[in-house]
């Protein structure tokens, strides 16, 4: 990650213009804020205005429950927040939880009474912002309002500098609000188990091993805080800490949490290195315009370097490097959404996928993410998707020199390497060859 934001300043360098880093995706050729998305909100949106889709608006949930059937997002996602750290603070308490739900390309959030939050995802700019009422007049059409003062938290340092979607490790306090004084972690794959989920409802069985989840703080006068994590631990029920009842599913599932804060880091930096590399290629094509140079379409020079840098990024959160082990005896979640979440998982032929768990001292059993078959990953810009590709066989073939993914075995390598030459839809037809061979 520092690699990418060393990379943006090296562009803005060759520009000669000072921008503030937030402001990147706001200028060419990204234009993050001016550009026309292209979504599945938009597309469910045209489809309903058409009269080709109708939501069922009977109620909150009702509405909730069909934009995420064409959303591709399973109930069984669902995860709780009860950190005021979202749009809808006021709504949010550790009595009256956020619930948030997930699919691979597109994440919505409910506060009881509130609006539901949207975020899908487009294959350039990268997650798009919307607020959708549930409780709109019967007579007007539901509408998606693109909502961008979302970009205050997920346009900034936490995501870090594109548009982003996080999750926080917050200390909340007794009312939901987060104690500022002790900071906060944005979970990645590679957080400790131990800082993971400060603010959050988590259930399921993790031994020994302590979380922030299920817990509120209080905050002494020399500002430390007390707080008691084992009251947090292994809990199969949520009924002790608030009433579950107007909620249609009661959990808040430990490996859908651990899955959440993996795809939302790694949709992070593949958003960071497409843009990087977007505009590392618009330098390159507008200098070599105003030398009166020939327009190369391939990197060279320092975009070449950019390019390179974002795409090693990339292969280290594709491979889990680093990634944080589990507690001694693994987790136990919920099978219902181990089962959704597999349910169309892309398989090698001998019955292998990207979506396997392990769940024993990691959370997959193939350690490269099925974030490959994501929007953006699949939208990358050429320059880039090409080098990532000869960079991640480079290491699944074993040959790489640097020794940072030494921990994948020879078996574990050849499991990827036939799924994603099986499975992945672009990729080079040399790697179905050198599968077959061998």
């Amino acid at each position: 990650m520092k690699r990418l934001l060393q990379t943006s300043l090296v562009v803005f360098s060759l520009s000669g213009i000072a921008l503030q880093a937030e402001d990147e995706y706001e200028n060419a050729p990204i234009r993050y804020s001016d550009t026309e998305p292209n979504d599945a909100a938009q597309r469910l949106e045209r489809l309903m205005a058409a009269g080709k889709v109708k939501i069922d608006r009977t109620d909150a949930w009702t509405v909730l429950r069909d934009v995420m059937k064409h959303f591709d997002i399973p109930p069984e996602s669902q995860t709780m927040v009860f950190s005021k750290t979202s749009k809808q603070n006021d709504r949010i308490s550790p009595q009256t939880p956020r619930v948030v739900y997930f699919g691979d390309n597109a994440y919505v959030g409910y506060a009881l009474g509130g609006s539901i939050e949207v975020s899908t995802i487009d294959p350039k700019l990268g997650p798009i912002f919307y607020l959708l009422d549930p409780h709109e007049e019967p007579q007007k059409p539901l509408h998606f309002q693109r909502d961008n003062s979302c970009l205050s938290c997920h346009g900034g340092p936490f995501t870090p500098e594109v548009p982003g979607v996080i999750v926080r490790s917050v200390y909340p306090g007794p009312e939901g609000h987060p104690i500022m004084s002790q900071g906060s972690t944005v979970v990645d794959t590679t957080t400790p188990f131990s800082d993971r989920w400060g603010g959050w409802y988590v259930t399921g069985r993790h031994g020994s091993v302590l979380h922030r989840g299920n817990v509120t703080a209080t905050e002494k006068n020399d500002q430390s805080i007390d707080i008691d994590f084992e009251k947090g631990a292994n809990i199969a029920s949520l009924a002790k800490f608030f009433d579950t009842t107007p909620y249609p599913r009661k959990t808040s599932d430990i490996i859908a949490l651990m899955v959440l804060e993996h795809q939302t880091s790694v949709q992070n930096i593949l958003t960071k290195a497409n843009h990087t590399s977007l505009r590392a290629m618009h330098m390159q094509t507008s200098l070599q315009r105003e030398l009166g140079e020939k327009i190369e379409s391939e990197p060279t020079g320092t975009a070449r370097r950019i390019i390179d840098h974002c795409a090693e990024d990339v292969v280290e959160a594709l491979l889990f490097k680093d990634e944080a082990e589990l507690p001694e005896g693994g987790i136990e979640g919920d099978p219902a959404f181990q089962t959704a979440f597999t349910k169309r998982a892309p398989q090698s032929s001998d019955g292998r996928s990207l979506k396997d768990f392990q769940l024993l001292n990691r959370l997959f059993k193939h350690r490269c993410s099925y974030m490959v078959y994501s929007l953006t990953f699949q939208h990358l810009t050429a320059p880039l998707k090409q080098t990532v590709f000869n960079r991640l066989w480079t290491v699944l073939e074993g040959k790489d020199t640097t020794g940072n993914y030494g921990y994948l075995t020879d078996t574990e390598r050849a499991h990827i390497r036939r799924i994603l030459a099986e499975t992945l839809p672009g990729a080079p037809a040399g790697w179905k060859k050198t599968l077959a061979a061998k």
